[in-house]
């Protein structure tokens, strides 16, 4: 029973984490701010609360120049990904962006084939034109009649897949440094790096922080502490510790509930083609998370 309990802990633990990350979405619609400004308050709450487990976990210790270094550099990637994401959640909805958004599963499948050498499956490949006949499905099948801020969301979806791809590749060189890496001060460092980017884009832009009322603060709050901050390092614990099918299940609860989130909250209409689409993109984001194997 203790086995079974331990083996059981992770799964429970990514399970409550990745519905928690399914509201983000909806954090950032119902914000009420510019979508830059969202993410930027998202970076800067979370780095207070990873600053404050630093401290308490006495992380702040000499670390690699190298991997600081890189750590920025994951900042400023990460700052790319939330502006594209918030962004393409304020054109096209929290569900949409969201599933466009972890589409990043092939473009790291397709990067770690040829960077790192790793056999992908033929599932992988039967993944591909199931996510796009699915994206269809959802989009419509005539691209032109959609207004220009819609089709705008669309490449910002993708292009949020691409810049987080970009990120957990160099999140993972990080993290090969065993002896160095620590999970809470890299984490920090890369928030608050992030924070630095998309609030030095905010000035320049002349955009206004304001917070206008208690319930974008409160949005805010949630989104820095619950997204950025605790579910974040759950999940990163938790991953390693659960096998790949059943994570990439657990995680495909994120982009299906912020779907079902955006239905249910922001009356976004989608018939019954519309749902077949995301049963489809769903399973190829799926298929395409477990579809590839390590080199021998």
């Amino acid at each position: 029973m203790p086995d079974r309990e331990k083996d059981l802990k992770p799964i429970i633990s990514l399970t409550i984490s990745a519905v928690i990350i399914s509201f983000s979405s909806v954090l950032v619609k119902i914000s009420h701010v510019p979508s830059t400004v969202s993410a930027f308050y998202r970076v800067c709450f979370g780095s207070f609360f990873l600053i404050c487990a630093c401290l308490a976990g006495k992380e702040f210790k000499k670390r690699s120049l190298k991997n600081n270094l890189l750590a920025i550099l994951c900042g400023l990637l990460f700052a790319l990904d939330l502006w594209a994401w918030h962004s393409s959640i304020q054109y096209v909805g929290p569900g949409l962006a969201t599933l466009l958004a972890n589409c990043q599963v092939f473009v790291l499948s397709i990067a770690g084939a040829f960077v790192f050498k790793e056999k992908i499956s033929l599932k992988f490949f039967l993944s591909l034109p199931m996510a796009f006949i699915g994206l269809f499905l959802i989009i419509g099948l005539d691209f032109e009649k959609l207004s220009p801020q819609y089709r705008t969301g669309i490449f910002l979806g993708f292009a949020t897949a691409v810049f987080y791809s970009m990120f957990l590749l160099l999140l993972r060189k990080i993290q090969s440094d065993k002896d160095d890496f620590s999970l809470f001060y890299y984490l920090m460092l890369l928030s608050v790096s992030c924070s630095l980017f998309l609030g030095g884009e905010i000035y320049l832009s002349g955009a206004s922080f304001a917070i206008p009322d208690l319930s974008t603060l409160i949005s805010l709050l949630c989104l820095g502490l619950f997204i950025q901050t605790i579910a974040w390092v759950v999940i990163s614990n938790s991953l390693p510790k659960v096998r790949a099918s059943h994570a990439g299940l657990i995680l495909l609860m994120q982009p299906a509930l912020s779907f079902v989130w955006d239905v249910a909250f922001f009356d976004r209409q989608t018939g019954i083609s519309g749902w077949i689409g995301v049963s489809i993109v769903l399973l190829a984001i799926y298929l395409g998370m477990t579809g590839k194997r390590k080199s021998s």
